[in-house]
């Protein structure tokens, strides 16, 4: 079996009550037009069918995060109609959907508690989606504490997933994106940050077993493998040396292996062998981040597939990534 992990739909309810409540710039008819599968289930069907038989879907509401769309009122109702319509959908197509992450308004925490504890509990879903900001609060805020104490008491995986928008400038004298910089280099970056910031506020000393998927398998955190190491060098030097206090039980670079990651690469198979080697196999899991290609979900799909096909790793290893690490990680049946 091929377990998807990462991936996004827009179901009908969700849909229509984001429509009613979101800004203009939100909305994002013209997307959804040039992706059907991402709310037309028709669509979505006929490109998984293209995996092949066994190929199966961890589903999640798609971007933009609620807290973008609307008020902590709206946006509530907004996560429970996304909640439930994804619980049905696993209900209903279980050969089709394995189960959901469940979708939070972030900007009002208690609220946020009371959903995640309802979807958990009482809806069966098997994660939680985060972004890796809030409104332009990062992670490490105090307020959000909560919820990764909450993620680890419930034993569930959180999928973490970048959220710049193209109003976030890439200098500081403009005042917005150019060039699709937000999305194409800047996701990269605001997961690496994110997990930074994760890592400072102590969730990994807190809670040494939770479960944070990062997505786009670890942003640049691969890549940047070393230069992590000897930053981190070089920052705790400087801090005893100012007799500043180290709060953290282990070198700031260990932590980075604690997160795990799906093998978004875009069908690298470069990319794809450096964030094994970061992460090693047994925490990492397929993805494809369908349907947001060029052709409607199907090229991410392939691309995803060929991927692992052309990536030399023991079969036992492989099996791992598909199939065996989702099911430990999301406490599949």
């Amino acid at each position: 079996m091929n377990i998807d992990v990462f991936n996004h739909i827009i179901t009908p309810r969700y849909r229509q009550a984001r429509l009613k409540v979101a800004p203009p710039q939100m909305r994002l008819q013209d997307q959804e037009r040039a992706m059907p599968a991402l709310f037309d289930l028709d669509a979505r069907f006929r490109a998984m069918d293209t995996a092949g038989d066994g190929y199966v879907q961890i589903i999640n509401t798609a971007n933009p995060p609620v807290e973008n769309i609307a008020g902590p009122t709206e946006a509530l109702e907004l996560s429970r109609i996304a909640n439930d319509e994804m619980a049905e959908l696993v209900a209903r197509y279980p050969e089709r959907f394995v189960g959901a992450a469940a979708c939070l308004p972030m900007h009002d925490i208690d609220a946020a508690l009371d959903e995640l504890n309802r979807a958990i509990g009482q809806l069966g879903c098997r994660g939680v989606q985060m972004y890796t900001d809030i409104q332009g609060r990062p992670l490490d805020d105090p307020r959000v504490a909560p919820i990764f104490d909450r993620v680890a008491a419930l034993d569930i995986p959180v999928l973490l997933h970048p959220v710049r928008g193209p109003n976030r400038p890439d200098y500081p004298l403009e005042d917005a994106s150019h060039f699709d910089s937000w999305r194409v280099i800047g996701w990269l970056y605001d997961t690496v940050a994110a997990m930074t910031r994760i890592i400072f506020s102590g969730v990994f000393d807190r809670h040494p077993d939770i479960k944070i998927v990062t997505h786009h398998l670890g942003g640049f955190a691969p890549y940047a493998s070393e230069r992590i190491r000897e930053g981190y060098d070089k920052w705790l030097k400087a801090a005893h040396a100012r007799n500043e206090p180290v709060l953290l039980k282990k070198h700031p670079y260990d932590y980075f292996h604690q997160f795990y990651a799906d093998t978004i690469t875009i069908g690298s198979v470069p990319a794809l062998r450096c964030g094994l080697d970061f992460f090693g196999t047994d925490r990492v899991m397929f993805a494809t981040d369908m349907p947001f290609d060029t052709q409607g979900g199907l090229k991410y799909i392939d691309v995803a597939l060929q991927a692992m096909q052309e990536i030399d790793l023991p079969a036992a290893d492989k099996a791992a990534i598909f199939e065996h690490n989702a099911r430990r990680m999301f406490r599949l049946p």
